[in-house]
């Protein structure tokens, strides 16, 4: 069978849950000769993007279409896509998918349009007030990734809440294809969203360019969107200099189900998850050891006729489990202590779960909703926290695209009423000039 089974649920959580993100990082050998030929060392994902941060840096576009030609093996006479070139590559697109990203435009806005996020203020009687300003960031880069499949759909639940947020400038990164153009899809997507402009660039030299910014790529606030192992390094490497808004790992989901679930739709929510990315992971947990069985059958019977049944395979042998659990209280407990990407509830209630689930970036309630729709149409950002970063941070929404300002304002008499503990706490610190200017303060209006 390809996919593990577990009627263990303690081993199931040393040898499959509790291993995500602990594993030593092994690049496969092509990828390994590629850093010698191009860096003439062995180097990490990280020496990797730091070196190709450093030299973009200094050198602008000339690093990042020599890493380009080195790393992508193409030539490029320049990184923006031309308006010629968007237009005739969206006229190749298909009305049917078209039509698709229009909708799934049309419902990610109208979902973050009801996420609020306003400026207010406080006034008091005696002319004080205390306050937020919520301003939207003027510029934002998002990298769409191009390595097995493209992903017009992570433009798009990128790209709406940032145009729902009002950021004035969105840029997209993308890496070129062996031809120097870009995925039509890709393309498409953007434009749909509401991008303002696309490069050419993949990989650690994009993520230099938003952020350190070139004769020809502006200088971002943000970067967003998920990549491989060296636009993550880099991500990471940059923030400070610009925001950032996670670090995501391979995608995953956890399935909770119980006797009342179809076995066929289980197995194909799990095929779904597993097919992204041979690190991806696609884990159920049910007290049903039936279901677990059946569940497994039904996953090497529909497996056969996938496309990306090598990707499957390695997915589900390698990151993927089913969990026989005790009762779903196990496997909520379980769930929790994961922290997933998707949840998803497949059981006779599953409301009934819902306040009980302290950690994951999305719930999926029910049988009728698979997170395969999520990850298209259903409205919430499919950009989602993973390697259990669920239990501190949150899905992308407007509120990544947006900064806070706080207001300070106060009466005389409210400095008067304050004062005293202020200069208290301020000389406590050692902080004698901020004593004083209080001091001040309250003196002249003696």
């Amino acid at each position: 069978m390809i996919i593990p089974l577990f009627t263990d649920p303690a081993r199931a959580q040393r040898s499959l849950l509790g291993k995500r993100g602990r594993e030593p990082l092994e690049l496969p050998p092509s990828v390994q000769a590629k850093i010698r030929q191009v860096f003439d060392a062995d180097l990490s994902p990280e020496g990797v993007s730091a070196r190709i941060l450093a030299d973009v840096r200094q050198r602008g576009d000339e690093a990042v279409r020599e890493y380009t030609r080195q790393i992508d093996g193409v030539e490029l006479a320049q990184l923006a896509v031309g308006i010629a070139e968007w237009e005739t590559a969206c006229e190749l697109v298909s009305p049917e998918v078209s039509q698709a990203l229009e909708l799934a435009v049309e419902r990610v806005r109208a979902f973050h349009q009801l996420q609020p996020s306003l400026s207010w203020m406080d006034w008091r009687e005696d002319g004080g007030a205390l306050g937020q300003v919520v301003r939207p960031l003027q510029r934002v880069g998002v990298y769409a990734p191009g390595g097995t499949a493209p992903y017009p759909s992570s433009v798009v639940m990128a790209v709406v809440p940032a145009r729902v947020a009002g950021v004035r400038e969105i840029v997209v990164a993308t890496p070129p294809r062996r031809d120097g153009t870009v995925t039509p899809v890709i393309l498409a997507a953007a434009r749909i969203a509401g991008a303002d402009r696309v490069f050419k660039i993949g990989g650690a030299q994009a993520i230099a360019a938003l952020a350190y910014g070139t004769e020809s790529v502006p200088r971002v606030d943000k970067v967003l969107g998920p990549g491989n192992v060296f636009v993550i390094a880099a991500k990471r490497l940059v923030f400070g200099e610009v925001g950032v808004d996670q670090l995501p790992g391979p995608t995953e989901t956890v399935i909770i189900a119980d006797e009342s679930a179809n076995p066929p739709w289980v197995a194909a929510d799990l095929l779904a998850q597993a097919e992204h990315d041979p690190m991806a992971s696609a884990i159920l947990l049910t007290p049903s050891l039936e279901l677990a069985q059946t569940v497994r059958m039904e996953i090497e019977r529909q497996m056969e006729s996938l496309s990306r049944r090598e990707i499957i395979a390695q997915s589900l042998i390698s990151q993927g489990g089913i969990v026989v659990v005790r009762d779903l209280d196990q496997a909520v407990e379980l769930a929790n202590e994961y922290a997933p990407e998707h949840l998803c509830l497949l059981t006779l209630d599953p409301w009934a779960l819902i306040g009980r689930i302290e950690n994951a970036g999305g719930i999926f309630v029910g049988e009728h909703v698979p997170e395969a729709l999520g990850d298209y149409v259903l409205g919430p950002s499919h950009i989602m926290p993973t390697r259990g970063t669920a239990r501190f941070s949150s899905p992308l929404n407007v509120s990544d695209f947006v900064k806070i300002t706080s207001v300070f304002a106060a009466s005389a008499s409210e400095s008067r009423r304050l004062a005293e503990a202020g200069i208290t706490l301020a000389e406590a610190e050692g902080f004698t000039a901020h004593a004083e200017a209080i001091r001040r303060r309250v003196a002249s209006d003696k």
